[in-house]
């Protein structure tokens, strides 16, 4: 097939996710509200109650807010990864979806592209969180801004992958969004998003041990690294990992061949 179909097939999906996006305003302000209450209300709790002290490549002491900006990023990247995997979800309900994916275009390319579009929303919401977080005060390295780009689209990818696998597997709308809870919550607490692991170390080693490969973790770590203008090699290895096998799980659940026609036999 032509490589433009594949171009043309991309714009396309992004246009009417984006078209979606923007009809949805009270999507883009719940992904904002949500960050934002941790940021300023629950902030100055944890701060005190924690005492942080940071090691590089971190200051020696530095603000509770700064350090859980990187973490609600992540939280917005997983939330929204969700939501679009929700939507998805609807989409198959009422055949969009279905006359989606009869296209002449390979299956994988589609759901891909799907893929991209909900990263590349993730990232316009987590740049204007971003953006009030500056306002508020929390400024980051200049460079941290350029540098955290490639970070979020590696950590959208894997998270929309996720919340694709579930779609994948879960046939009613209803069911999703129980089963949202019980995979957001979990993966948000049990991550360095709000606290180090090391004060996790010191009041439960077996929570430690699942925080470290806690994929969102590594999502998280790699973001704050990227934002202080950083680089943590093991952090993109282990996302990309996790992406790639979720990504893998998610193109075999929508095969006609093996997932859902076997689900059905």
């Amino acid at each position: 097939m032509n490589p433009a179909a594949y171009l043309i097939a991309l714009r396309a999906i992004m246009a009417r996710e984006a078209l979606r996006f923007i009809r949805q305003r009270g999507r883009f302000i719940a992904a904002l509200v949500r960050p934002l209450v941790w940021l300023i209300v629950f902030a100055a709790g944890f701060r005190a109650a924690l005492g942080l002290s940071i090691t590089p490549p971190y200051q020696t002491y530095i603000q509770y807010e700064t350090y859980i900006v990187p973490g609600l990023c992540g939280m917005i990247l997983l939330f929204n990864g969700m939501q679009s995997s929700l939507s998805l979800v609807y989409d198959r309900e009422m055949g969009s979806m279905r006359l989606l994916l009869t296209s002449p275009l390979p299956r994988w390319w589609l759901l891909v592209c799907r893929l991209i579009a909900s990263t590349a929303i993730s990232i316009l919401q987590v740049y204007t969180f971003l953006a009030i977080a500056a306002l508020y005060g929390i400024d980051m390295p200049w460079q941290g801004y350029i540098f955290v780009l490639p970070a979020l689209f590696v950590s959208g990818i894997m998270l929309g992958a996720l919340g694709l696998a579930l779609s994948s597997f879960i046939k009613q709308l209803e069911n999703f969004a129980g089963v949202m809870n019980f995979v957001i919550f979990p993966m948000f607490f049990l991550s360095s998003a709000l606290y180090p692991l090391w004060k996790m170390a010191e009041s439960s080693r077996l929570l430690h041990d699942i925080c470290a490969v806690n994929p969102f973790t590594h999502a998280v770590e790699l973001i704050r690294f990227a934002l202080y203008a950083d680089f943590n090699g093991p952090a993109l290895v282990w996302t990309g990992l996790a992406g790639a096998v979720l990504l893998a799980l998610a193109l075999w659940g929508y095969d006609p061949a093996r997932g859902m026609i076997r689900r059905k036999g």
